[in-house]
């Protein structure tokens, strides 16, 4: 038995134990569970000119070439809400790191607002327009990446997958090393743990591609 397990007291719920607990808390446990996520903030026009950003934690990799990404929308009832309405009216939007100065103004972006009103004004986030592209950026994000909607896929809970290839990548040269990687701490962003908990990132390390045979001897770890 290590150290933690010698100090902390775990806790242990069955299938059936997990559906007897109360709601928020339920929510809020399995939505931490998975560990830290990524912030970015999708940033979408209408095709009458209306701006729309809100903030997701579902981004992930699909492949490398194409460049794809990948984030689930929420259940959208009758009537799609701003983000993906716009997304299929256009075909395209964007996706934002989140800097640690703006984490306040991002997470508010979750608010559901009357459809047409901007979350870029209410909440204060400066959206800037690169290379003739035809959604929002977010200006004070060190990461932008503009995307051309691909697919959406049903999923079994009512949402929905959203797959789009990059088209356009913004970001500083001093944060990219030698092999293309991203120092996402030298860029400070921020992480999200559940709902509504904001985490800075810090670099502990960088390891090489792992091959069998450069696996470090037992005794090395």
């Amino acid at each position: 038995m290590n150290a933690v397990e010698e100090t902390n007291k775990y806790m242990e719920f069955t299938q059936y134990e997990l559906t007897q607990l109360d709601r928020k808390y339920r929510l809020n446990l399995i939505n931490s569970i998975s560990g830290i996520k990524p912030a970015n903030l999708i940033a979408t026009k209408s095709k009458d000119g209306k701006e729309n950003v809100a903030i997701f934690s579902s981004v992930v990799h699909l492949g490398s070439n194409p460049a794809q990404l990948g984030f689930v929308l929420r259940p959208q009832g009758d009537e799609p809400r701003d983000t993906y309405a716009n997304i299929l009216e256009t075909g395209v939007y964007t996706i934002n790191h989140i800097p640690e100065h703006l984490h306040k103004n991002a997470h508010y972006t979750s608010a559901k607002l009357e459809r047409g009103v901007s979350e870029f004004e209410r909440m204060n986030i400066a959206p800037v327009y690169l290379k003739n592209f035809p959604a929002p950026f977010v200006k004070e994000s060190p990461v932008k990446l503009g995307m051309k909607h691909l697919h959406s896929i049903p999923l079994p809970n009512d949402c929905s997958f959203i797959i789009g290839e990059i088209v356009h990548i913004d970001l500083p040269e001093e944060a990219v090393n030698e092999l293309g990687q991203i120092d996402l701490a030298h860029n400070k962003t921020v992480g999200i743990g559940g709902l509504n908990t904001y985490y800075k990132l810090e670099k502990l390390e960088t390891y090489p591609y792992v091959r069998t045979h450069e696996i470090p001897k037992k005794e090395d770890f």
